[in-house]
């Protein structure tokens, strides 16, 4: 078994998955993560998307044992429930199969378990409050700071992957000079975001049906809620920044509950602290990232949304992520631990897969903010259901 060591930097969901996978190999893992330990700090503020869980997904938390686990925290979405603004809706299944479903699941939690499954062994360490400031592929070091007290250091591993997010400081690095004919693009959409909450019941239920992922379609923007395991929901509104109801016109408790009223008249009465999560919730930005190369000879890789962010609205940037893990995983068994031929090969064939679910991420925008409400639709889903 080999004990190079690898250094991730990143420790969300593909950065704690795949140091996993790595210290199951042999391998000595050591994640640093610019946030701090959100097991004893809540760092959600707002940005807590609840995510869908399919069968990709959990492929992945099976190669390291956690999918009984997880299939204990997740609430199984069996299709979509639309609310249209007269108060009717209807319910759109996924499938005639009652086996396919996708599931609801806490991003943090999953996050949380994750980190904790990771920790459970030796030859892996987190370190927390810990930012990556710039990387030198010349000499495979890469420089951290310290968010506590400021210190600066370096460390040098065999090699280092970038699970960093949307803002990757590996990613920064490549475009700064370390890869030349490096390609990136970043595309914001002009809507964004705010996350909102239906609570529980008094006595832990769920106010409305648990069975679906819930959408309030208005053409132009749109609200979804996503049960989860307390009983409540997360719910995310979607919305352009201008017009007399955009996010940056929204600006006062008047305004908020007179546009919930107009819109939403049937999802008000569930969220009693409306206006409290929207002035305290930050307004979340929609980008879709694409970059190519992925790595630096077998120096650097990007994984993930390091590599390819996607905007939430086809439900698998998660699960996309995490077969970038299973399909790394599989190419260090196929090319017998060469990190150059590892990474080149292992990005060839997954860059395909990640422009598609990109493309499908923005154009299901246009599904279920608008589409989901037409009676043609409807109709189609229901010949093919």
């Amino acid at each position: 078994m080999s004990k190079e060591k690898i250094v991730l930097v990143g420790a969300g969901l593909s950065g704690s998955l795949l140091g996993i996978l790595l210290v199951k190999r042999g391998y000595t893992v050591e994640i640093f993560e610019r946030r701090p330990d959100m097991r004893k700090t809540d760092i959600s503020a707002g940005r807590s998307i609840n995510l869908a869980l399919s069968n990709r997904g959990l492929r992945a938390l099976k190669r390291i044992g956690m999918d009984d686990y997880i299939r204990k925290e997740v609430v199984p979405m069996k299709g979509r429930m639309i609310h249209l603004k007269d108060s009717t809706g209807n319910f759109q299944p996924y499938s005639a199969r009652a086996e396919n479903y996708i599931n609801s699941v806490s991003r943090g939690g999953l996050n949380m378990a994750l980190m904790t499954k990771a920790e459970e062994f030796p030859n892996l360490k987190i370190h927390f409050n810990t930012k990556c400031t710039n990387f030198s592929f010349a000499n495979k070091t890469a420089e951290f700071e310290n968010a506590l007290n400021g210190v600066k250091f370096n460390i040098s591993a065999e090699t280092f992957i970038g699970t960093d997010g949307s803002a990757s400081a590996i990613r920064d690095a490549m475009l700064n000079g370390g890869v030349k004919r490096f390609n990136f693009s970043q595309e914001y959409l002009d809507h964004g975001y705010k996350e909102l909450r239906i609570p529980p019941t008094a006595d832990g239920g769920f106010r409305i049906n648990k069975d679906a992922l819930h959408i309030w379609p208005r053409h132009d923007f749109m609200m979804i809620g996503l049960p989860n395991f307390d009983g409540s929901f997360t719910c995310t509104l979607f919305m352009g920044y201008q017009g007399e109801y955009g996010l940056d016109n929204l600006t006062t408790n008047d305004k908020v509950m007179e546009f919930f009223t107009e819109q939403f008249p049937d999802a008000l009465p569930l969220m009693p602290t409306l206006t409290d999560d929207f002035f305290a919730n930050p307004t979340g930005a929609l980008a879709t990232v694409r970059c190519f190369p992925w790595s630096v000879e077998g120096k650097a890789l990007l994984l993930g949304d390091s590599a390819h962010a996607v905007v939430p609205f086809y439900g698998q940037g998660m699960n996309c992520s995490f077969e970038d893990c299973l399909e790394l995983d599989d190419a260090i068994d196929e090319y017998a631990g060469n990190w150059e031929d590892i990474y080149t090969n292992y990005a060839i064939r997954r860059k395909p897969n990640t422009d598609a679910i990109a493309a499908l991420a923005v154009e299901n925008y246009l599904e279920m903010r608008s589409s989901v409400a037409n009676e043609t639709f409807v109709l189609k889903r229901l010949v093919e259901y």
